[in-house]
């Protein structure tokens, strides 16, 4: 047997896996988002929609970083007129920063909520919504009950949830597709000019449903994504981006 025939006979089994797990995608559902060794550590190597996605910060800044991310994936899943819905009790995040990721802030309808549990009900029933792209929520602690309601409103509509973990007490166990952690790194100049560059990202998949966690460092440009190593990041001051997506 041919390799390329060995190749194809593998990639086949790992989605004949998928879908008796019950987690295969649909073509609609596939996207890649250029993330490198990150993408590659889902199953079949494409960043999974329809699914929770799971990120915890520990400080203000992480915080910061994980809005300033999650924005720029919202950048690539809006592309097509996308309609975003951000619930919290508080607003963490600068929505005219967002803009930088290609999101126009009036795709995104804010809604504030007092009480987190009617942020939690808040986020369920907007995923239940076939016409919304993607649903993000910020909150302080997640357990796996929630998260699993969560997770049975999107394997109906399709849509993708974020959820954003503020300083948890604790890390409890979730069925969300994956568990992000991302911190800030310096910014990268344009072209080597002084001043601030564009946004860089150490981003770890800490937990992928059906996959292997993974790490790498990421920077946002106007042409998207793109992996690179910390020692070619040049160093600025990342205080401005801080300050405008917290």
């Amino acid at each position: 047997m041919m390799l390329d025939d060995k190749q194809a006979l593998i990639s086949k089994l790992k989605k004949d896996l998928l879908s008796w797990q019950g987690v295969a995608q649909s073509l609609n559902d596939e996207c890649t988002l250029d993330l490198g060794p990150l993408e590659k550590a889902f199953p079949n190597g494409i960043f999974p929609k329809g699914v929770i996605h799971e990120f915890v910060s520990f400080s203000r800044m992480d915080s910061a970083a994980s809005c300033g991310f999650i924005g720029a994936l919202l950048g690539k899943l809006m592309q097509n007129d996308g309609i975003c819905i951000w619930i919290g009790s508080i607003q963490t995040v600068f929505p005219a920063a967002i803009k930088s990721f290609g999101v126009d802030p009036a795709s995104i309808v804010f809604v504030s909520m007092k009480r987190e549990r009617d942020v939690l009900w808040a986020m369920e029933e907007a995923l239940k919504c076939q016409g919304i792209t993607a649903v993000l929520a910020e909150i302080h602690q997640l357990d796996f009950i929630q998260s699993r309601r969560l997770q049975l409103a999107v394997e109906k509509s399709r849509v993708t949830g974020f959820i954003l973990q503020h300083n948890p007490k604790i890390l409890l166990a979730t069925s969300c597709a994956a568990r992000w952690k991302v911190t800030s790194l310096p910014s990268q100049s344009d072209d080597g000019l002084p001043g601030i560059g564009y946004p860089c990202w150490n981003v770890e998949l800490l937990k992928v449903r059906n996959g292997s966690p993974a790490k790498g460092q990421i920077i946002w440009s106007p042409q998207g994504f793109k992996t690179f190593l910390k020692k070619d990041v040049q160093v600025t001051d990342w205080t401005y981006n801080y300050q405008n997506l917290g």
